[in-house]
């Protein structure tokens, strides 16, 4: 089946509309001859000749005068599916359900999160999902409007907005031996621990593993668990040092969150870059900008309180 051109709707309604080839013309910016070459296409694809020569001027035929409205519908809504789409936004009446997948830095950002969508959009329900690996898939496929961490090198088609930048800190319960020595915490003392480490993967090793490494140390791993949450339940309860981001720290009282003292590691680790990503089909949605947006302002102002 041939395909149509929509140039020739275009060009139809503008020269009913005009009744003069000139004046078709001289609308659409193009040249007299070019209009004149136009309407013998359009005459060839209907079959009519449309305008016929009447004196000094042109008239429609039968057929041209019963399309005349119905090609001018035709050609403004075919226009305005092409024309960039805004809309207006009704927070106060918008019923949606957005899924978040975080990692467990962001879980401080949670309720304050909560809160500022309740109050702006009271229809407005936050789904937040677990976060098992950093396939983008549930992305591409619609499951997850919003992701938080840190970007998989897999799906250079998503979109990522930085949205602070991350460290990792020591933490041990606060009577702890290694917190004890007059040297402080020494990356011979630190290696020397028995550790708990979250992570999913069965590659346990990470950064401070590489940066021990490279001056002959490393770590003793006793226990390995799901998420950083348990890690901090398990070093509350026993001699095992955790590896957590400093994120996961309670900001009010950095040191001690729930019996436990954090430290700065002895040895030198990358920082993490925690980001905002979504896929590019909602980039130009106006009720998902509006979320990222919201995400975006509440940890750019987090990140200015904790370093005022």
């Amino acid at each position: 089946m041939d395909t149509a051109d929509l140039n020739l709707l275009v060009a139809l309604d503008a020269l009913l509309a005009e009744g003069s080839v000139t004046g078709a013309a001289r609308r659409l910016g193009l040249s007299t001859s070019a209009m004149s070459r136009t309407l013998t296409r359009l005459r060839s694809a209907t079959g009519d000749p449309l305008l016929v020569r009447a004196g000094r001027g042109l008239v429609p035929t039968p057929l041209a005068a019963d399309l005349r409205d119905r090609v001018h519908v035709l050609t403004r809504d075919v226009l305005a599916v092409l024309r960039p789409h805004i809309r207006d936004l009704d927070l106060a009446t918008l019923e949606r359900t957005f899924t978040l997948r975080a990692n467990e830095g962001f879980e401080r950002f949670a309720g304050p999160l909560v809160a500022a969508v309740a109050a702006a959009a009271p229809y407005v329900r936050l789904r937040f999902a677990p976060k098992p690996d950093k396939d983008a898939e549930p992305l591409r496929e619609g499951r997850i409007d919003l992701e938080i961490g840190v970007p998989g090198l897999s799906a250079p088609e998503i979109r990522t907005h930085l949205l602070f930048r991350d460290t990792f800190v020591g933490v041990a319960r606060i009577d702890h031996p290694l917190l004890a020595h007059s040297e402080g915490v020494t990356p011979a003392f630190y290696a020397a621990c028995g550790h708990v480490v979250a992570s999913r993967k069965e590659d346990f090793a990470g950064p401070v593993d590489e940066a021990l490494a490279a001056i002959g140390l490393r770590r003793r791993i006793v226990a390995i668990v799901p998420g950083y949450p348990d890690a901090l339940r398990i070093a509350a309860r026993s001699d095992l040092v955790a590896l957590v981001p400093r994120s996961c720290l309670d900001d009010d009282d950095p040191g001690r969150v729930a019996g436990l003292a954090s430290f700065p590691l002895p040895v030198s680790t990358p920082e993490i870059a925690i980001s905002a990503m979504w896929h590019p089909r909602v980039d130009a949605d106006p009720a998902h900008r509006w979320l990222r947006e919201t995400v975006i302002s509440l940890c750019r102002t987090a990140r200015q309180q904790r370093e005022a």
